[in-house]
């Protein structure tokens, strides 16, 4: 027999005079008013370990945006059931929630809900026992697609959007037996109790990343300008930052202390005193900034006005007065004339800018031009940014984890050796880590740690411990710098335009891992050694397995994998059509391709073990692909440690990776050149032919050894160019 399954009380919710925090152990400072189950709008703002990145629209629960006040009821319910499911009332469900949901998880969820109530409302639903598969049906239909004011679609939304909707009903069905007020039908089974994800076609996971990576033509002159500025920049940017903390914000409003002689004059004859004293000091009249100067042309103000431009409430502030000189300004026009003639007008910040190297390499400007107050912060701003970028772009902070950083992460420097200094970042990782988050540490390289130094001289409160950089989007910030680099600033300094498109901390973390796995020679080392960020990356990762940057390395691993079975299937390709390798291991991987050839039938055939696709040959490929190495000029097959060269010259033959600092591929019995190496062999036997050349007779040490070299580098130039004429000669 079997035993019906309990209903809650309806007379009153197991949840009635809960705090919400202390059921979900969510701590509060002391003296917070602590959201009460009862209230219509739950306030976890000060909740303690919350992510940086969540903003404070995330930590406020709002019921009363749900227009029928007895499902209010079923959200606070719902939203109990997410934060406390060991609740007594909840843990008895057997299809309830078992793991606590984040916060944010659940104001998701909510806010879904929240929006499959009201439209269940519009459509004059007033009770959850009027739902049924077609509503269900119909509401997925709602969310599925993007329609106009007429109801014809425009487009579809993502799989993401269809789940979160689809999940909003299916909650209300298991957790049924809690709901108090209003409840859906017992026997309701949406979409015929299919998962969420299922009735949303969610993708596997297993799929490519869709985050594209950024175009070379616009991560170089974005890291360029980024690196300029946080080097080149950044001592004259931290004193201006420095200088405007020290002046306040209500420097624009404060007024300054006049003397008895000046305070004892009329209003007209104390503004002329001062308009003097800049020409007896030599100093420009205060600049009024261009906003307000079209304020001004738009209220009627002559254009051609000498007295325009003039920061007359800077002047008025001088003088002890809060009022406006606009209406006296007659009556000290030609003195105010006068001094604009002889000094001039200038803004009043960084007047007299050091001189630095333009970016271009084309000779020296001022750092900046004179400046007004709101300008000054604009360009610590964008100084900022650029240090934020910098740090992303070599370190592959995600978003979360660079708004978790505090003053005070830059740990001292080890000290390791001569030029072998270890540079650490202290920080938290919060994705998927419990309430408060987990500390990490970041081994990254050079010029990531000095732009964190510099963010923390450009700090408006660098106390130790204060957030870095707090809650930021960086959409924003990037427009306004690259606006700033395209812009009349940046030219003048010399940096080359950062062309349109999008650039996300996403993006920048997925171009640093496919930067690293495939192109160890590409963009970023224009202006970072690769080589370093990896080498960071792995003691990172060595440091910390668990750590933050253990997923990077995972990502720039598996990037790594695809890159070498991609280089593989080419060059069998390349075998195929009858393209061979040199090289002394040349043969061997010659023998391997035919190997793998052989075991390919005609389509035809009546083999049970016929390969007929790429796929299945990629899966023969595939473990010698892990074997692949890529050096500067050569392919390194690094099947057996007791072969390698390398490793033999080290004196380490047991290690299991190749040195390729120690690569004699001319030499190897495991590496192998292509055609795409003939370009780094051409350059280095042009160097050692004009190094040659330029010895005396007298240098013959020298001769012999560079002769050598030179006859080596033709030997594999010879060898990639017989492969290549074999191949003519067989077309």
């Amino acid at each position: 027999m079997t035993t019906p399954f309990p209903i809650a009380d309806s007379s009153r919710s197991p949840f009635a005079g809960t705090d919400v925090c202390r059921q979900a152990g969510l701590p509060l400072p002391e003296g917070t008013r602590r959201p009460m189950f009862d209230d219509d709008r739950w306030d976890f703002a000060e909740v303690v370990g919350l992510p940086m990145a969540m903003g404070m629209s995330f930590r406020r629960f709002d019921f009363t945006t749900i227009t029928n006040s007895r499902w209010r009821v079923v959200a606070k319910e719902q939203a109990m059931a997410m934060l406390v499911p060991h609740h007594e009332a909840v843990r008895q469900l057997p299809r309830a929630y078992r793991t606590p949901l984040h916060l944010l998880s659940v104001f998701k969820r909510l806010s879904e809900l929240t929006r499959f109530f009201n439209w269940l409302t519009d459509h004059g639903v007033r009770s959850l026992e009027e739902l049924d598969g077609d509503l269900c049906e119909r509401y997925l239909h709602h969310r599925r697609y993007l329609l106009d004011d007429n109801d014809v679609v425009m487009g579809e939304r993502s799989p993401g959007t269809r789940r979160v909707a689809a999940q909003a009903v299916v909650d209300l069905v298991n957790h049924r037996n809690l709901f108090t007020v209003d409840r859906v039908p017992g026997d309701l089974r949406p979409w015929g109790g299919a998962t969420p994800s299922a009735v949303a076609e969610m993708p596997d996971g297993h799929g490519p990343n869709r985050t594209p990576p950024l175009a070379g033509t616009v991560l170089q002159p974005l890291l360029a300008a980024a690196s300029y500025l946080t080097t080149t920049l950044a001592p004259h940017a931290a004193d201006l930052a420095d200088r405007l903390r020290q002046t306040g914000t209500a420097e624009q409003m404060r007024l300054h202390p006049v003397d008895a002689d000046l305070a004892s004059l009329e209003p007209v004859q104390r503004i002329i005193a001062i308009l003097d004293q800049y020409v007896q000091s030599g100093q420009p009249l205060p600049q009024l900034p261009d906003h307000a100067v079209e304020r001004r042309l738009a209220r009627g103000w002559d254009p051609h006005d000498t007295l325009l431009t003039i920061n007359w409430n800077a002047i008025a502030r001088q003088a002890g007065y809060r009022q406006k000189l606009q209406p006296l300004l007659t009556r000290f026009r030609h003195p105010a004339e006068d001094a604009a003639a002889a000094v001039g007008i200038a803004n009043p910040w960084v007047r007299n800018a050091a001189q630095v190297s333009k970016a271009s390499g084309e000779g020296h400007v001022p750092w900046t031009l004179p400046l007004s107050h709101m300008e000054a912060n604009t360009l610590v701003g964008i100084v900022r940014t650029a240090a934020i970028t910098l740090v992303a772009a070599v370190s592959g902070m995600r978003a979360s984890e660079l708004m978790e950083l505090r003053v005070g992460a830059c740990r001292p420097p080890e000290q390791y050796g001569d030029g072998l200094v270890r540079y650490r970042l202290a920080g938290k990782v919060v994705k998927g880590q419990p309430l408060g988050g987990t500390d990490d540490e970041w081994v990254v390289i050079e010029p990531a740690y000095r732009a964190v130094q510099l963010l923390e001289q450009l700090h408006d409160n660098p106390q130790v411990g204060a957030p870095l950089l707090g809650r930021f989007t960086f959409k924003d910030r990037y427009k306004s710098f690259r606006n700033w680099v395209n812009g009349p600033a940046g030219h003048r300094i010399g940096l080359a335009p950062i062309p349109e498109g999008p650039v996300t901390l996403r993006a920048l973390r997925r171009t640093l891992a496919i930067e690293l796995a495939y192109r160890p020679g590409g963009v970023l080392a224009t202006k970072l050694h690769l080589k370093h960020i990896a080498v960071a990356t792995t003691e990172g990762y060595a440091s910390r397995p668990g750590g933050a940057q253990a997923g990077l390395l995972a990502e720039v691993n598996k990037h790594e994998a695809e890159r070498n079975l991609e280089l593989l299937w080419a060059e069998f390709r390349n075998y195929q059509q009858g393209v061979l390798p040199g090289g002394p291991g040349a043969r061997e991987l010659s023998e391997f391709f035919a190997h793998i050839d052989g075991k390919l039938a005609p389509d035809g055939a009546a083999s049970p073990k016929v390969q007929r696709n790429n796929r299945e040959v990629l899966n023969l490929l595939s473990k010698r692909a892990r074997t692949l190495h890529l050096a500067p000029a050569n392919y390194c097959w690094f099947t057996d440690p007791a072969r390698a060269l390398c490793l033999k010259l080290a004196g380490t033959p047991n290690s299991d990776q190749p040195l390729a600092g120690m690569c004699d591929s001319a030499r190897c019995p495991q590496a192998t050149h292509h055609p795409c190496h003939r370009p780094v062999w051409a350059d280095h036997a042009q160097q050692t032919a004009m190094f040659l050349g330029n010895l005396g007779p007298t240098r013959k040490t020298e001769r012999v050894r560079l002769q050598a070299d030179l006859d080596r580098a033709q030997r594999v130039l010879d060898a990639i160019d017989n492969a290549a004429a074999r191949t003519e000669n067989k077309e």
